[in-house]
C-alpha cells in the first residue's frame, strides 16, 4: 500500500531539501501550463492504469531505496503510478493526497514585523498561486479585519483564532481577475461588514456591500484602516493604510513588479490605464513616508513554479523608500512607464472573464470543481514576469 503525504508535508520536504526526486503525471499540456518547479513530467494514464511517458531514463539515476514522491491533479494517476514503481522495485514511493489541487490551496501563514506592538499583520500567502491576503488585529481589543480572503476562508479564520482574535470586518482591495474572492462569503458567515472602496461600484458588482470613500476610515478596535484610492490595475483600486504603518496596495505595487492595467481597460483606453497607473505610483503612494510598509496582494510564480524575488515562507514586503530607490519602473518618467508596460506583457490570467464575473456576481460556478478549474495555475496580474527591482 502506497503511503499518502499531504501538501504540507511535501512542502516541508521542498523548503529542507529542493533536491526532492518528484514526478508529475499529468498529460504534457497540463504540466507545461503550470507545475511545481521540482517535478518532473512522466505521464501516466489513470484510465488505462499505463505508462505513457518515458522512465527509463529516470529509473537509470534512481536506487531502489530512494525515496520518490508521486502528484498529479487530484491525486489518482499520480497514487497508480505510485503503485507502478513500487512494482517496478522501488521501496520508498509517497503520493501526494489531493494531488495539484490540494497545492492550490496550500498557504504559509507569516507575521509582518511593526513598529506599533499594539497592531499584528498575518501574511496569508497562497504558494502555488502567488496570492496574498492579510489578517490585521488590534492586540488591545481582539477585534481584526480579513484583507483579500481567497476561498480558503477556514484558512483565514483559524490564523485569527490562533492568536484570538475575532474577525470583525472584511475587506477586499478590488474585484480580482485570478482567484475567486471569498470575502462576501466570510462577510456572510460571520455577520460582519464586507468593504470595498466606494470606487469598486464602476466594476458594477451586483451585489450590495459597505462602501469606503477615499481618505475615509474604519476602525478596528483601536486600528484605524485608511481607504487610500490606487486606480490603474481597475478603476476602483483601494489599498488599505493600516494606522500609518503598512499599505496594502493589491494588485497596484508589487515587491518585485507594477500591477497591469490592460486586463480592465482595452485597446486604446489601456495606454490611458497606464497613465493612471502612473499617477497612481508617483502622487499616491510614493508621496507616502519611506517607512510604510507596501504589503501587496500578489507575488510573481511562473508556469514553471519558480518564484521572482521571493521565499515563500518568509516576508513578502518592502518600504516606499525601498521601492522610490529600487523600483526601476517607478524612476521612468510618464511615456517611457506607459510603454514598458505594454512590451512584455505576460499572458493573461486563465479564465480571467469569468473569475471577473464571478467576482462581480454576476456568474456563479457549478461547484467546487469548476472553481478549482477555474483557479488553475499561477496568478498573472503583474505587468511582466521579469523582476523590475535593480540589484544592489
Amino acid at each position: 500500500m502506497v503511503q499518502e503525504i499531504t501538501v504540507e508535508e511535501l512542502r516541508d520536504k521542498i523548503d529542507a531539501n529542493g533536491d526532492v526526486t518528484l514526478f508529475d503525471t499529468r498529460n504534457p499540456e497540463d504540466y507545461a501550463d503550470w507545475h511545481i518547479a521540482q517535478a518532473e513530467n512522466v505521464e501516466y494514464s489513470g484510465a488505462n492504469d499505463e505508462l505513457v511517458g518515458d522512465f527509463d531514463a529516470h529509473r537509470e539515476e534512481l536506487n531502489a531505496d530512494d525515496e520518490i514522491i508521486t502528484i498529479c491533479a487530484t491525486g489518482s494517476s499520480a497514487g497508480q503510478f505510485a503503485e507502478w514503481l513500487e512494482a517496478d522495485g522501488f521501496e520508498n514511493v509517497l503520493t501526494v493526497e489531493g494531488g495539484m489541487e490540494s497545492w492550490s490551496m496550500l498557504y504559509d501563514v507569516v507575521p509582518i514585523a511593526t513598529r506599533n506592538d499594539d497592531v499584528e499583520i498575518l501574511q496569508l500567502q497562497r504558494r502555488s498561486k502567488g496570492c496574498l491576503g492579510y489578517v490585521v488585529g488590534d492586540r488591545r481589543t481582539g477585534e481584526a479585519a480579513a484583507i483579500d480572503v481567497t476561498r480558503a476562508t477556514e484558512t483565514f479564520k483559524n490564523a485569527a483564532a490562533e492568536r484570538g482574535f475575532d474577525i470583525t470586518h472584511v475587506f477586499d482591495t478590488h474585484i480580482h481577475a485570478d482567484h475567486i474572492s471569498g470575502g462576501r462569503r466570510l462577510a456572510d458567515e460571520l455577520g460582519v461588514p464586507y468593504h470595498l472602496g466606494s470606487p469598486a461600484a464602476t466594476r458594477d458588482p451586483e451585489y450590495d456591500f459597505d462602501g469606503v470613500d477615499p481618505n475615509d476610515t474604519v476602525n478596528v478596535g483601536d486600528v484605524d484602516i485608511k481607504s487610500v484610492h490606487t486606480p490603474g490595475h481597475t478603476t476602483g483600486m483601494t489599498s488599505w493604510l493600516i494606522d500609518d504603518e503598512a499599505l496594502l496596495t493589491g494588485d497596484t505595487l508589487f515587491v518585485e513588479s507594477i500591477g497591469r492595467t490592460e486586463l480592465q481597460f482595452a485597446d486604446a483606453d489601456a495606454r490611458d490605464g497606464a497613465r493612471v497607473q502612473y499617477a497612481t505610483l508617483q502622487k499616491v503612494i510614493l508621496s507616502l513616508p519611506d517607512h510604510v510598509k507596501i504589503l501587496p496582494g500578489h507575488f510573481s510564480v511562473t508556469d514553471d513554479g519558480e518564484y521572482v524575488d521571493v521565499t515563500p515562507g518568509m516576508p513578502m514586503v518592502t518600504t516606499v523608500g525601498s521601492v522610490r530607490q529600487t523600483n526601476e519602473i517607478v524612476q521612468l518618467d510618464e511615456e517611457e512607464f506607459v510603454e514598458h508596460m505594454f512590451e512584455n506583457l505576460p499572458s493573461k490570467p486563465p479564465n480571467y472573464e469569468t473569475v471577473i464575473a464571478t467576482n462581480q456576481g454576476s456568474y456563479q460556478p457549478e461547484n467546487v470543481d469548476e472553481e478549482n478549474e477555474l483557479e488553475l495555475g499561477p496568478n498573472r496580474c503583474a505587468a511582466t514576469e521579469d523582476s523590475v527591482v535593480a540589484d544592489d
